[in-house]
């Protein structure tokens, strides 16, 4: 029995006194062994078509001051949430990135490190993006200000985005879902086939976020260069 409404969220699953929740965030590992087949399925080709154009986006995001190698990174990143996002969807299986325990362990550290890298590596640029070009000398210090906090609570906004999006679908879902016994026949079809389009949104939105909290911690990255 729920208590309230947030507690579909709550890891529950347990064999042994063991809890087994959040052994769905490496489920995707599983897929990666058929990645080393001898001759590729369509899977495989999917796939690598979807890495390449990944690739060559984050490329041009980090621009030519990137690191080689640097996108392997954020495709790595986005595959690991989109896995997370899409398997949240199945029922019984826990949603891991609904939690900000995740997504925060994903954002802080790769915020921290971008950090850590511009202001010992490049501390005159750092200092620089603290005042947009253009803007008049009295502004500079609120700019200053403004855009030291814009740049502090980053990796929360990265964290909050993410789970935020995942709950807000999964109790519409939730909610509408337990409508259905009080409901009258008819009202169940149609319930059924809101069900099904709110799914299919949730799946785009799966997509969508895993793709912008890629795409941003790409933009974050090529601050620092």
């Amino acid at each position: 029995m729920m208590t309230n409404l947030f507690s579909s969220f709550d890891p529950s699953s347990s064999i042994f006194n063991i809890s087994l929740n959040w052994l769905s965030t490496l489920m995707g590992i599983l897929i990666i062994p058929s990645m080393y087949w001898f001759m590729p399925s369509r899977y495989n080709i999917l796939w690598n078509n979807i890495f390449f154009s990944l690739h060559k986006e984050f490329k041009v995001l980090l621009g030519p001051t990137g690191w080689k190698g640097s996108t392997l990174i954020f495709i790595s990143l986005f595959t690991m949430i989109l896995f997370n996002n899409f398997l949240g969807l199945f029922p019984y299986i826990f949603t891991s990135t609904s939690h900000l325990t995740l997504t925060l362990t994903l954002s802080l550290p790769l915020w921290l490190c971008f950090m850590l890298f511009g202001w010992i590596n490049n501390t005159q640029h750092m200092f620089t993006h603290l005042v947009p070009q253009g803007t008049p000398s009295i502004l500079m210090p609120f700019m200053v200000c403004i855009e030291s906090i814009s740049n502090l609570i980053r990796p929360m906004t990265l964290a909050i985005r993410l789970s935020a999006n995942m709950i807000a679908g999964h109790l519409l879902l939730t909610l509408l879902g337990n409508t259905g016994p009080s409901m009258l026949t008819l009202l169940v079809t149609m319930l059924i086939i809101v069900q099904i389009a709110l799914l299919i949104l949730e799946s785009a939105v799966a997509m969508i976020q895993s793709y912008v909290f890629a795409v941003l911690s790409t933009l974050y990255s090529s601050e620092v260069n």
